[in-house]
């Protein structure tokens, strides 16, 4: 005689549901985990697409301050030439490409001194008790929230 296989038993509807109770809240919490983890990684990918982008425009800076410095010390029967003009033409270039990677020139001529913006290099007496940004003497520039470089400047109290 052959034997008999047991019967298999049927959970009832109450396990059954409580089985794809648990199961939907592990496949939430799965699905969550990954877009956090797709989250971060965007993030992290940011991260490291502005600290490239700020180590280059660093290497860059002395290069453009030097152009900035050959065209302000151009000599006054020059400054018609096409030569001049296509330097001129280089840091305009310059400028455009920095602004497209998110640089910005900090502002200094007239503004109120910020140390965090501004480094002063000289400090002039006035009559006045708020500290003014009388001149530039090399440009800075931020990068989002981030500064690049602090802009040297001369300093008044007005």
């Amino acid at each position: 005689m052959p034997k008999k296989q047991p019967e298999p038993q049927i959970p009832n509807a109450e396990a059954l549901l409580q089985q794809v109770s648990e199961l939907t809240e592990a496949l939430q919490r799965e699905r969550a985990d990954a877009v956090n983890v797709r989250r971060r990684a965007d993030e992290e990918k940011a991260k490291l697409g502005t600290f490239y982008k700020s180590l280059v425009v660093r290497e860059l800076l002395p290069v453009i301050d030097n152009f900035e410095r050959a065209l302000k010390n151009t000599p006054k029967e020059l400054i018609d030439n096409d030569y001049i003009k296509g330097v001129t033409g280089v840091v305009k270039q310059f400028e455009a490409a920095l602004t497209k990677l998110g640089v910005e020139r900090i502002k200094t001529v007239g503004e109120a001194f910020n140390p965090n913006l501004h480094e002063a290099v000289s400090m002039e007496e006035g009559s006045g008790t708020t500290e003014v940004v009388t001149e530039e003497l090399q440009a800075g520039y931020v990068l989002q929230e981030e500064v690049l470089r602090h802009a040297m400047v001369r300093v008044t109290l007005k």
